[in-house]
């Protein structure tokens, strides 16, 4: 009997220590945190027990919006917290009840969302000063300088400007963005010194810092004379065309590249639809590859995710244009002005433009009406007259331009019932309109929720081997598009495909609006977030023309996308119309989209849908 009371106190005591210890635990915004109850515990321990979690005194199965970001494992033992944000932070107390013994534990969640850079820039350039509000706050986000030198703390509250006009300080997006980014043009010796980005001091609650930055001005170095010497050799020919391992190494960097894109294009423009063919951007950017040499060479290489010896890129793309050519109308092509260039193009660039993309770099006049004239003309005529204006000025000054557009008309391998109809579709604003819909009440689809993109996904046959994958988040919340977006990298697109190709389509109720885009994407803006700077201030591309330092005066890309019930193929009867299916898939509220290619094994298309 003295040995079981004995053997109870230090039971007792090993709990009271284990209960008073505190554990810190620190994540970052947008990452998972999972954590036990019990550290250093066997979890089938506690397999009978009863296993409670509190955050701010409520239960946390009961705490508001616990199940969007709180989840317990199926025993609870485990606590997962995904995506993490600043509105995490604070004490987890878990509660294990088990043979009249109760076992306590507290938590603390810290999210360390501060981020420190040294800049060394030269004068007079540009530069961006990154800033990212955490997800899901809506706290005010200032920028502050700390001038170099300055004591006792005295700071200077930055107000960028909408635009340049004048200003050298500016938003690469906006002040109510996501991304708080602010650029600086036409760097100064006195623009040295800390810069601070926080949120605002309220209701109560002290400002706290989001990025420090030390930018360091440099003087201009001396500038060498531009010279190509040791860069005029030809683009490397491809040793072994038919392997297949080629293929396979373009689909990845497509995929990839794809992803990225989208990545920022999201970010910068969170709540418009959009459209872009990221097959179709890879193209012309692979052809002007053809030209670049050295750091520029490198550096569009790493930006279209491509290997830096992978050879074999260009004729991979003749062949994935000619597999592509009955259902993709793709149009990309190069412009020069011979009076600035003054000689012309390297003849080697010449022949490998023709080879490779059936694409002869086309001179510029000297007149802009005449330009706008040829290039919107030639335009119409590889997309069948869809896209009848990709530019509307071609100012004198130009030395190249690279210009990108592609057409899709998709046919559905089942087709929608005929009668019109309209349904009301929510907008993240939480107003709803009207809008015309394709409808089918026993359409076979296969429809599944996938893990990798946190959203309800259906898988769409088209013609020419293609697949429309809508992704559908759980509400019309903004909050909740971002997460499937934030989800959407190249493994997880992968692991959607083929998950979806192993579900067997079933006898579906469908509703989902028709959809017809025609999107012009802000490339300037887009090359330059990828690392593409360089081409449009001091580019390389000597391959093109050694005599002549050549600049990227513009690049334009216009996507246009229409699937109706029009054109499509024979399928299930209309007779079915009236057969209400035990399954339904209703795409009615803002959604995500990829037209995938199972030839190219890439997108053809990726898109987001807020407003039809």
């Amino acid at each position: 009997m003295r040995i079981s009371v004995l053997s109870c106190v230090s039971l007792l005591l090993v709990l009271e220590l284990f209960s008073s210890s505190v554990g810190v635990l620190h994540g970052v915004p947008g990452s998972t945190l999972v954590f036990p109850c019990l550290p250093g515990q066997k979890q089938e321990s506690f397999a009978e027990a009863k296993i409670t979690w509190k955050y701010k005194d409520s239960l946390i199965p009961d705490y508001p919006e616990s199940s969007e970001q709180l989840k317990l494992s199926s025993d609870g033992f485990f606590l997962e917290i995904s995506p993490v944000s600043v509105a995490n932070e604070g004490e987890y107390e878990c509660v294990i009840e088990q043979n009249d013994m109760e076992w306590q534990k507290v938590h603390l969640v810290q999210v360390d969302v501060s981020s420190s850079y040294i800049l060394k820039v030269n004068e007079g350039s540009t530069v961006n000063l990154p800033c990212e509000r955490p997800p899901f706050s809506k706290d005010q986000v200032h920028w502050y300088r700390y001038d170099k030198g300055v004591t006792n703390g005295t700071r200077k509250q930055l107000n960028p400007a909408e635009t340049v006009d004048g200003d050298r300080l500016e938003w690469l997006f906006g002040p109510f963005e996501k991304d708080m980014t602010i650029t600086l043009n036409g760097v100064k010796m006195e623009d040295a010194g800390m810069y601070y980005c926080e949120t605002a001091e309220e209701d109560g609650r002290d400002s706290s810092n989001l990025t420090i930055i030390e930018l360091i001005v440099e003087a201009t170095p001396t500038v060498l004379p531009y010279s190509c010497v040791g860069f005029m050799t030809p683009w490397e020919s491809c040793q072994d065309e038919t392997s297949r391992s080629w293929e396979a190494m373009l689909g990845e960097s497509l995929n990839e590249f794809s992803m990225k894109l989208y990545a920022h294009l999201s970010q910068s423009q969170p709540m418009k639809n959009l459209l872009f063919s990221p097959i179709s951007i890879s193209g012309v950017l692979t052809q002007l590859l053809l030209g670049a040499r050295g750091k520029t060479r490198r550096d569009m290489e790493t930006a279209l995710c491509l290997s830096h010896d992978f050879f074999c890129v260009h004729s991979e793309m003749k062949k994935l244009k000619l597999k592509l050519q009955d259902t993709l109308k793709m149009a990309s092509q190069i412009y020069y002005n011979p009076i600035i260039t003054y000689s012309p193009l390297s003849e080697s660039f010449t022949n490998q433009s023709m080879q490779y993309y059936d694409a002869d770099p086309v001179k510029l006049t000297n007149s802009v009406e005449v330009n706008v004239e040829t290039i919107n003309s030639w335009v119409a005529k590889q997309t069948d007259n869809k896209i009848k204006e990709l530019v509307d000025s071609v100012p004198a000054h130009t030395e190249l331009v690279l210009l990108n557009a592609v057409y899709f008309n998709g046919q559905w391998k089942m087709e929608f019932d005929a009668k019109s109809n309209t349904f009301p579709f929510v907008k993240l604003d939480g107003d709803t309109v009207q809008v015309p819909v394709l409808y089918s009440a026993k359409y076979k689809l296969a429809m599944q929720y996938v893990a990798a993109v946190k959203a309800q996904v259906a898988m769409f046959p088209l013609s020419g081997e293609c697949s429309l994958f809508i992704l559908l988040p759980p509400t019309a919340k903004l909050s909740d598009l971002q997460l499937v977006e934030g989800m959407m990298t190249e493994r997880a697109v992968s692991q959607m495909v083929e998950q979806m190709n192993r579900v067997t389509p079933q006898a579906t109720e469908v509703t989902l609006p028709k959809i017809k885009l025609d999107v012009q994407t802000e490339m300037n803006t887009l090359l330059r977030k990828i690392g593409l700077s360089e081409l449009f201030d001091s580019a390389n591309l000597c391959g093109i023309n050694p005599d002549n330092e050549l600049l990227l005066t513009d690049a334009r890309h216009r996507a246009f996308l229409s699937l109706t019930e029009q054109g499509v193929e024979a399928g299930a009867a209309t007779s079915l119309s009236f057969y209400r299916s035990s399954y339904s898939f209703s795409a009615l509220r803002p959604f995500l989209m990829i037209l995938w290619s199972d030839q190219a094994k890439a997108p053809l298309f990726v898109g987001r849908i807020t407003d039809p």
